[in-house]
């Protein structure tokens, strides 16, 4: 695990999509464990409270819950909370900027044809 310190998303947004990235691939599943704030703080190599703030904002989208003495775990509906958010952040921000592109590149139907077959067969 790594996090890049040159990009400009901020540390603990990128621990957070880490963690709901492992929970769409399937490593972390609902009910599981994560690993603990000192843990994690270690593998990252960042400090205890960078990681804190990540496992805050988790908590506060139901992605994670804090079962006190015990440690955080994966909810049952983290998937579908991260899924949820991830499309609505794709709806508000990257598909703007894509189509935003398509426009000042002046692309046409034939130019996007390999984007449809793409698409299409992701169904």
């Amino acid at each position: 695990m790594s996090v890049d310190f040159k990009i400009s998303k901020s540390i603990f947004l990128q621990i957070s999509d880490n963690i709901c990235n492992q929970i769409l691939e399937g490593t972390l599943k609902s009910g599981e464990r994560v690993p603990s704030i000192r843990d994690l703080a270690a593998d990252f190599e960042v400090n205890s409270n960078t990681v804190l703030r990540a496992y805050t904002i988790l908590s506060d989208v139901g992605v994670i819950e804090n079962k006190r003495g015990i440690g955080f775990f994966v909810t049952e509906d983290a998937k579908q909370n991260i899924l949820e958010r991830n499309k609505a952040e794709f709806f508000k921000t990257d598909l703007p900027e894509f189509i935003n592109k398509i426009q000042l590149l002046k692309l046409n139907k034939a130019d996007l044809k390999d984007l449809s077959d793409i698409v299409e067969s992701l169904n």
